[in-house]
């Protein structure tokens, strides 16, 4: 069992956090909820031992290993996907190492009366002890199989790591503590660059191979799928509920629906105490009345009532001019890097005010084509027509980092307002959890989630007819994605959205294009039509 106690977390003298104290046990699988900038991802820094909290302590057994993969990594790049993922297993390694090492100096040595020699004997007992209590191992099939489950293909493992996108380095990273076989995981929206199918994978993993885990993640099906236990950070305190997050969610309701009642009646009692006060503090037969209440209001402890529920409001895309009935045509496209073919003979029809998903792995052509539908990047062969009036607007993966830094959250959006519009600037900031000092902040000391709902109000302010959204919800909260996912909705353009959120794209989207195998193949189906197809196809592909 792993403790965390009364840890507090103070920043430039606010309060992150504190008091904070929970355990967690052997099969746990926590999800660590809360709204962008609540401390979860501080949180899990600290059980990770990556942060100092500014009181409390985390207690582990001494043997316990806690494996952590960050929202944003680091890596090198002097191996291959093989021998990356193979440094999970470096320790053990290490050890054959010197257990074959010290053998050959025994072998060598003939002063057996020595210290030196008994101290050899006995690291070399003590590391036997440890080597061969660890069960028999094909660490090339596990690591195969591992790299296999998370997306790699077999001529990706010999391939340079630099080689590869950020998405899939971060697949070798997870891969290498799942091999850990670590007693605590530690993941911080793990999902962010996977698709549909590794999710999959990982969501099968976590449940049946992995111990305790405690996961942050804005995928509400992933986390719905494998956790068995919900941690809200809120207003400095935490929540502790033994639920999914589907069920914490009815939970939290009515927790806020105590909170407000009790708060509602204590303001009440305190208007009466005060205007008893108020009446008769000059009046000498009713002093001790009036000594007694005042005291006991200054003690009072005010009832709190968690983080304003804002899920009332509703965005709205200004409207759209219209466009042609075909805002996008691709007729027999083709693209190919060197001897890597993308696509070939793509084909692509999207009407008027229709919405649809792009789906299929990483790598597989999905932003490369939506490069190409904004004249990004060249191809080579076939036919793209952008319809009459088609005014896109774009919103890639990258798109938070484009935003200057030096800006504050404020200037970023007035500086592209026009109208009527600046009038509001301040409400629709609002709506996307800009309030207060927030709207003067720089972006750059923005967190991940702030600048994606930064980039997200800059969108929502140009009139366009056609949106390309490109994993959109990457580093959003539940909340926010309600709030665009509504807004997109009531949209009246064409809608065209690369996403592996499942959650998000149910409802959402009409129409499914899969990328696969060079191939764009058209489903006239929604995301769960598509799914259920799906699980059959691999069905049958397991028989044969």
């Amino acid at each position: 069992m792993i403790t965390v106690n009364d840890i507090a977390v103070q920043f430039g003298g606010t309060t992150l956090f504190s008091d904070v104290t929970f355990s967690i046990n052997e099969n746990d699988k926590i999800a660590l909820m809360g709204k962008n900038g609540a401390g979860k991802s501080t949180l899990l820094k600290i059980i990770a031992g990556v942060n100092k909290p500014s009181s409390g302590t985390i207690s582990a057994p001494k043997e316990a290993v806690i494996a952590y993969l960050p929202q944003h990594l680091l890596t090198k790049d002097d191996a291959t996907v093989m021998e990356e993922a193979s440094k999970a297993f470096a320790e053990v390694f290490q050890m054959k190492s010197e257990i074959d090492n010290i053998n050959e100096q025994l072998t060598v040595r003939t002063d057996y009366e020595s210290d030196e020699y008994m101290k050899l004997i006995e690291r070399v007992s003590e590391l036997s002890e440890k080597f061969y209590s660890i069960e028999e191992v094909n660490y090339e099939a596990e690591v195969e199989k591992v790299l296999k489950g998370l997306g790699f293909e077999r001529e990706d493992f010999t391939r340079p790591t630099s080689e590869f996108s950020g998405g899939w380095r971060m697949r070798i990273e997870l891969a290498k503590i799942l091999l850990r076989k670590p007693d605590l995981i530690l993941l911080d929206e793990p999902t962010n660059h996977m698709d549909i199918e590794s999710i999959q994978w990982l969501e099968e993993f976590l449940v049946n191979s992995a111990k305790a885990v405690i996961v942050i993640s804005h995928d509400r099906a992933f986390v719905d799928n494998i956790t068995n236990r919900t941690i809200e950070v809120t207003m400095g305190r935490i929540y502790d509920y033994k639920a999914k997050y589907s069920h914490y969610l009815e939970l939290r309701k009515d927790r806020r629906a105590h909170q407000q009642k009790a708060y509602e009646e204590q303001q009440k009692m305190i208007a009466e105490n005060t205007e008893f006060i108020e009446r008769f503090k000059g009046t000498y037969s009713k002093t001790l009345q009036v000594q007694s209440r005042v005291k006991m209001l200054e003690k009072l402890v005010i009832v709190e009532v968690d983080e304003v529920d804002n899920s009332a409001l509703r965005l709205k895309f200004p409207p759209s001019p219209r466009s042609g009935q075909y805002p996008v045509v691709v007729n027999e496209l083709k693209k190919s890097y060197g001897d890597h073919v993308v696509f070939k003979d793509a084909n692509l029809v999207v009407e008027r005010g229709q919405k649809v998903a792009f789906v299929g792995k990483n790598g597989e052509g999905k932003s490369t084509m939506i490069k190409a539908i904004m004249g990004e990047i060249d191809y080579d062969g076939g036919k793209m027509e952008i319809g009459h009036n088609a005014q896109i607007g774009y919103f890639a993966q990258n798109q938070a980092s484009l935003l200057d830094g030096e800006l504050t959250v404020f200037e970023t959006v007035d500086r592209i307002a026009f109208g009527d519009i600046r009038t509001q600037i301040k409400n629709i900031l609002g709506a996307f959890m800009f309030s207060g000092d927030d709207i003067q902040k720089k972006v750059k000391v923005l967190s991940g989630g702030e600048k994606t709902r930064l980039a997200m109000v800059k969108l929502l302010l140009e009139p366009v007819n056609v949106l390309i959204l490109d994993e959109p919800t990457n580093h959003l909260d539940m909340k926010t994605k309600d709030i665009i996912k509504d807004a997109l909705n009531d949209f009246d353009g064409t809608l065209i959205l690369v996403s592996h959120d499942r959650d998000f794209l149910d409802g959402l989207a009409t129409k499914v294009f899969e990328f696969g195998n060079k191939r764009v193949k058209e489903h006239f189906e929604d995301i769960k039509g598509f799914l259920a197809h799906k699980k059959m196809e691999n069905l049958r592909e397991i028989e044969k």
